[in-house]
Formats: structure tokens, sequence, C-alpha cells
């Protein structure tokens, strides 16, 4: 039956506690509290020392204005902004050039700063004090800060450091202070503390640039809508506004000079051509009136009179054609010197001008689109190498372009050559006179026609400028915005007390994980299946080294005392058949309790009217005799080694029904003699005088001393401190009751104090398949009062502040 018993022997089943797991994480709630606790105050002081950024908004938009006036031409062609431009105008936004302009309209040139414990802040755009200067070079002047201290009503300090080397002097009001090559004067501000503290320095718009554009973000609000919104991020509030609206204005204006820029060109290429044919219409009219009056002719006939229209229409329309050809010229020029724009002014009558016009357009684009790369890639980078091959080849379609538009027009003037040629001979067959005078007709109608020409479309570059309206209009005006936006405080403080939550519920997770040692007896049910006989609780309070007092009896209404009855109780079931039992406690290393465990059930057992008496087994490191304050110098060694007689090593406890037998002197050979046929003729003999006989043996897992006494034992207890045994301790006594086939093997848990920290979040669940082996009822009184049962002193509460005043 035993043997069936033991083949079926199973660890007991459990099931996860989900309650249980809420428990330990709140066991040590203080950890998580002041982890929490750090983690804020840590994100205080983060805060304190971490300077403010604000951000403040407005919005561009985009589009192609055109007025009355402009709508009655066409002088230029300008491609249409699009979505696809609002990159390109992003750029200019965010340009150095664009920057430095906005900068230009601030006051710049002074900045003043408030000296803080922690930081220094700027105060733009409060200027405390009027300063005036007197020499200042943009390229060499002096660039660091300087503190100023009022000193009475006519003088100041100024202190500054040059070099590594701290310079203070004073100076008067209304007077030139110089420093390095700055020179400047220092109104003076009226009455002020003269605990204030001011600090100043001098500044160029270069100075601001790096700072506006680290905080400058553009962007289109919504695909298509051409908005863009700017975004201007900087630690003063008022500095980010003023800068952003200047930057939106500089745009403006910049976008309509730009705009100007095509009508421009063209009013002075006519400016050109018109100061040479306003002197060439005067001359031709004045030599026509001295011929008239010279030859005394009044008029020519209609055959002279239609070929001198004939030739001059004809003349009229090869200038033009020269023009367009000199305009082509500039265009061919300026695309092969890779201006950053390039413009057709004139029409060329040709189907090619709109094709030319796109890759004109594309061209400017893609010119701006490399200045922007340049801002990000050196000029060997793939980027700039793509973008470079891109430029050249809508470089060489457009001067393609050209070429051809170039051919038609030289063939139209070949042909107009060949139709003046015949006009020509017309003419040379008119008498002498009248030749002369279609002659001089012709030149002065064909400069006349090209003048006019010239004029009206000089006239109408001039209405077109007139009428251009920027392309970009302010919808809303930035606004100073004192809330912060970095750093966030609210998200800061939420990530804290996150980080300190995780700290402390993950320094109860590191402490259980790295944690080697067994707490509770779920802890030891999962790693054995050797059934446990009781739990017994840590002792309120100090105990001394070698437990003179038998603390069971010292204290009996105690929850301690409690728990050594209810192992007592357990104990008294097994082996109940023998009218006497020899029980073996033993453990697998010193200091677990198993002399303290022998000590105090043998006392508890002495108060059922049970004769016990308690042997030191332990023959290298007894404690025995200490606890019972008698001396060492005769036990059960020198029985063993035939130095005395049992009655002799019998020793009175002075508790009725209770004695003992001590360890005795050392030996030599401590585990041969607990081998020896005395030690059994021993114990058989105390069976005829005593119902219980109670082994301290030496720990099992240092020493194998205890291993006779175990075989022959009716109850071995293998004792299992809670936070000293490790977690193999538990697998000790099954090994041994396999090995030497026992099944009278039990545990008890010694000074189990709840500790949920360290506690098994398993519960066991003796139902099933396991109701019907071998476990013993016991309670570890944890997670109950004692409603008075138990005479433990309730310990005082931290929470209770009437301790504080007792």
């Amino acid at each position: 039956m035993e043997e069936t018993e033991k083949t079926q022997r199973k660890l007991p089943s459990q099931e996860i506690d989900y309650l249980k797991i809420g428990k330990i994480l709140l066991s040590r709630w203080y950890w998580i509290a002041a982890s929490v606790g750090i983690a804020v105050l840590i994100s205080y002081t983060y805060l304190w020392y971490t300077p403010k950024t604000y951000a403040t908004s407005g919005t561009l938009k985009i589009e192609e204005k055109k007025s009355e006036v402009s709508d009655l031409v066409a002088v230029m062609t300008v491609p249409d902004r699009g979505p696809s431009k609002i990159q390109s105008i992003t750029s200019v936004l965010q340009s150095r050039g664009l920057i430095l302009s906005a900068i230009k309209d601030m006051d710049y040139r002074v900045g003043f700063y408030l000296s803080g414990r922690v930081r220094t802040s700027e105060i733009y755009p409060s200027k405390p004090l009027n300063i005036q200067l007197i020499k200042f070079d943009s390229l060499n002047f002096f660039h660091g800060l300087m503190t100023f201290r009022p000193v009475d009503k006519e003088t100041f300090s100024l202190s500054y450091e040059a070099g590594s080397k701290e310079i203070k002097n004073r100076f008067r009001y209304n007077r030139p202070v110089t420093i390095g090559n700055t020179s400047f004067n220092i109104k003076y501000p009226g009455s002020i503390d003269n605990g204030t503290i001011y600090m100043f320095n001098f500044n160029i718009p270069e100075d601001y640039v790096g700072r506006v554009q680290g905080g400058l973000r553009a962007g289109e609000t919504g695909k298509n809508t051409n908005i863009i919104a700017l975004q201007e991020t900087d630690s003063n509030p008022q500095f980010a506004a003023d800068v952003l609206n200047n930057i939106m204005r500089e745009y403006v204006v910049f976008d309509r000079n730009q705009k100007a820029q095509s009508a421009s060109q063209m009013i002075d290429f006519i400016d050109s051509q018109l100061s040479f044919l306003s002197n060439e219409v005067k001359g031709s009219e004045s030599s026509i009136e001295k011929y008239k009056n010279k030859t005394k002719i009044l008029d020519v006939s209609s055959a002279s009179s239609t070929s001198a229209t004939k030739a001059a229409e004809i003349e009229s329309n090869r200038s033009l054609l020269k023009i367009q050809l000199i305009a082509l010229d500039q265009l061919k020029d300026q695309i092969t010197r890779e201006k950053d724009n390039v413009t057709v002014n004139f029409s060329t009558g040709g189907t090619d001008l709109p094709a030319l016009n796109a890759l004109i357009s594309k061209l400017d684009a893609l010119i701006s689109e490399r200045s922007d790369l340049l801002k990000t890639f050196t000029l060997n980078s793939q980027p700039l190498q793509d973008i470079n091959q891109q430029i050249l080849q809508t470089k060489l379609t457009a001067l393609n372009n050209i070429k051809g538009i170039r051919n038609g027009l030289e063939k139209n003037l070949s042909y107009l050559d060949s139709q003046l040629s015949q006009v020509n001979q017309t003419i040379m067959a008119l008498p002498a006179a009248q030749r002369d005078l279609v002659s001089l007709q012709r030149d002065f109608e064909i400069n006349d026609k090209v003048y006019s020409f010239l004029s009206e479309k000089k006239l109408e570059a001039q209405i077109s400028r007139a009428g251009i309206l920027p392309g970009a209009t302010v919808i809303e005006f930035a606004q100073p915005n004192f809330n912060a936006v970095s750093p966030n405080e609210h998200d800061i403080h939420r990530s804290a007390i996150i980080f300190g939550l995780a700290v402390g519920l993950g320094l109860i997770i590191l402490i259980r994980v790295i944690n080697p040692y067994i707490y509770d007896k779920e802890t030891i049910e999962s790693l054995t299946a050797i059934p446990i006989l009781g739990v017994i609780r840590k002792y309120p309070e100090l105990i001394d080294e070698n437990s003179r007092r038998v603390l069971a009896l010292s204290k009996p209404r105690s929850i301690f005392a409690e728990s050594v009855r209810s192992v007592r109780t357990n104990l008294s079931f097994l082996a109940s058949e023998k009218s006497s039992k020899v029980i073996c406690i033993t453990s697998e290393v010193a200091g677990e309790g198993k002399s303290f465990v022998a000590v105090n059930l043998s006392s508890t057992l002495s108060l059922i009217d049970k004769k016990v008496i308690l042997i030191g087994a332990d023959l290298r490191r007894s404690k025995i005799h200490k606890t019972f304050h008698v001396p060492n110098d005769l036990g059960l060694s020198n029985y063993l080694a035939h130095q005395s007689q049992m009655e002799e090593i019998i020793l009175a406890s002075g508790q009725e029904n209770l004695d003992f037998i001590v360890s005795g002197p050392v030996p030599p050979n401590p585990s041969e003699l607990l081998h020896s046929g005395r030690m059994m003729a021993l114990i058989d003999w105390l069976k005829t005088r005593y119902d219980i006989i109670m082994i301290d043996t030496a720990p099992i897992g240092l020493v194998s001393d205890a291993i006779p006494l175990i075989r022959v034992s009716d109850i071995n207890v293998f004792v299992i401190r809670s936070g000293k045994s490790r977690y193999y301790a538990a697998s000790v006594p099954q090994r041994i009751a396999q090995e030497y086939h026992l099944d009278n093997t039990v545990i008890v848990l010694n000074a189990y104090e709840e500790d949920l920290l360290h506690s098994r979040y398993y519960t066991t669940k003796f139902n099933g398949e396991n109701a019907g082996s071998r476990y013993y009822y016991y309670s570890d009184y944890s997670g109950y009062s004692g409603s008075g049962y138990y005479a433990d002193e309730d310990k005082n509460k931290w929470w209770d502040i009437r301790q504080w005043f007792k």
C-alpha cells in the first residue's frame, strides 16, 4: 500500500491568483510612491532648469492676382503658381536673404537680458536702458555680454569678460564708453534701484539668422489649398511673433518685385532701341523736307507712292524681325550664363513660343530647387548631380527650341529680302528725283513704324507693371503666444509619473526575480511532493542566539505558540500505531532552525502528558546545552565512545515530562559513532522509557551524520526556514525519501512571516485528483486577525498619530 502511495505522489495543482498578484504589487506601495515622488521631483527640477520655448504662427495665401489693367495686355508670360510651387515658396520663406531682410526691420542692434539664479533670459522688446551707438563696425565690434549696475545718479559700472579675464569699470552717464572697437554712451535712466542688474550686448542681423532659421517651419496646410502655415519657435514669444510677421511682409514685397522684374527688363530693352530710333526718325523727316525744298517736287506719282509704301512696309517687318532676333539672342545668352530667371519678351508669331515658355518655367523651377538642395547637400552628392543633369537637359532643349525659332525668323527675313529686292527694282525704274524722294520717304516710314511699335510695347509693359499685384496675401498675422510649447509640463509630469510607476513596479519584479529563497508554503508545494506538516510563525520578539527560553512556553497565547501546537497536533497523527515515536529533525544547512524547532516541539509535546526526551545528535555544532544552561562535558559522544552509561547522560529540563541529552565533546569521528550499534541500542532502550524520542541531527546537506538516524526514525522532519532556505532545499527531502525508500518524511516551514513581496502568486488547490493525497491541515495565520484569541500586541501603524503623543 505504501509503495502504491509513493508512486502516485505528485505535485498539487496550483492556479494563478490574480488578487494575490495585485496584493504583491501593492505590498511595497511605498517603493512605488518613493519612485514616483523622485521621478516627479526630477521632472520639476528639469522644468526649473530648462528654458521654456514658445511658438507662434501665421498664414499666407498664395494666388495669382490680376488687376483690370493687366487683363488688357499680355506682355509677359508668367507661369501660374500651383501646388507644385509651394515647396519653392517655402524654401524662399526660409532663405537666409529673406530672413535677413525681416530682421533688419526689427530693433535688433542692442539686446537686453535679465540674469536669474538659474539662467539668463532675454527681455525683448523691453529696452530698460537708452544706449546710443557712437562708433560701430559691423565687421569688428565687441560681441560679449556686458553687465550694467547703477551706482549713483552720475555713474554706473560695467563688467564684461575679455578673454578669460573679467573686467569691471566705472563710467559716467551721457559720456562715451569705449570697449574694443565699439563706442557708445548710456543715457541716465532715471531713479532705479541700486540692486537692479541689466545685461546687454550688441548684435548685427547675421547674429539672429541661425536662431530664426532653427525655429522657422513652413508648409501647406492641406493638399492643393495654396495656404502656407508658418510657425516660429523661440524662447521669447514677442520676438517670435515680430520676426514671423516681418518674414511674411518681406515675402509679399519680394513676390511683387520678382513678378515685376520681367516687365522691367522689357522696358529697359525697348528704351535702348528707342534711343537709337528716335534720332533716325528725326533725321529721316529732316532729309525729306530738305530734298523737297531743293528739287521743288510737290508729290510723287501713284506708282512711286505705291512702291514707296510697299518698300516701307517690308522694311518695317524686317526691322521687327531683327528686334525679335536680338531678343532671342539675349534669351539665349541668359540661358547659357544660367541667370536666376529668364523670360520671353516678345511674341515671335511662331507656334513654338508656348513650348519655349514652358521650358523656361521648368528651368526656373529647377534652378530654384538646386538652390534649396545646396543648403543640405554638397556639390558632389547624388541629388545635386541629378538636378544638374536635369538643368543641363532642359537648357539644351530650350536652346534647340530657340534655334528653331531663329531659323524660322531668318527664313522670314530672307523672304522679305527677296520681296524688297523686287520693289527696289521698280523704284530704280523711276526718274532720279522721284527715286531719291521715295528712298527718303521709305526710311522715314520704316523708322517711324518701328518707333511707334516699340513705343506701344513700352506703354503696354509700363501699364502691366503698374497693374502687378503680389501673389501672396497675409491671412493671419502672428500674435505672441505666452503658453510654452516646450518643455510640455503636462507631458513631462505624466511621463515622470509613468516612469516612477514603472521603476517602482520594476523594482518589485526585479527583487522577486533575483530572490533565491523560499518564503511561503506555496513555493514549497510547487517544488516538492513531500507534504508540509505545518508552518511555525516567526517569533514576535528578538531571540537570543542560543534560544535559552522555551519560546512556546514563554508566550503560550501567541500566534507563534499556536503555530507550534498545530505542528504538534499533526505530528501526533504520524505513526500513530506506534507506542513510542522516534522523530528525527534535520535541515539542508545550518541556521535554518532545526534545533529551535526541536526544542519547541519537545516542550509542547511534553504538555500533553507525553514523556519526551530530546537528543542533541549534532555531534559537531550542537546548541542544546546552551538552551538548557548546562555544560557540554558529558553527553551522547561520551556514551557512544563507551565513556559513560545511558543513565549518566540523561538530564532533566526542569519541565515536567521533558528530559534531554546534550551532544557532549566533539569527537574525531562523529559519523562513525552515529552509525554504530551502540546508537541503535540507545534508541531501543529509550523507546521503553519515553513516548517521544526527538533527535536533533546535523544538517543533511553538509554532512552525512544524520543518515543512519533518518533510516531508523518513525518520522523525519525536514526544516525549511522562510527567507533563509534556498529553492534547492525543497528538493532535498524528496531525494532522500526516494533514495532510502522512506515514506515518513514531512516538511516544517520555520520562522514564517507574512511578506507578500516574496510570496508565490499561485494558490494551491486541494481537490480533484489531489484530494486523496497526504496533506495536513494547518494554518499560516495570515490574512485575518486573531479576533481576540491571541495575546500578541498590535503593532503600531505608521498612520496612527496617537503613538506620537504617548
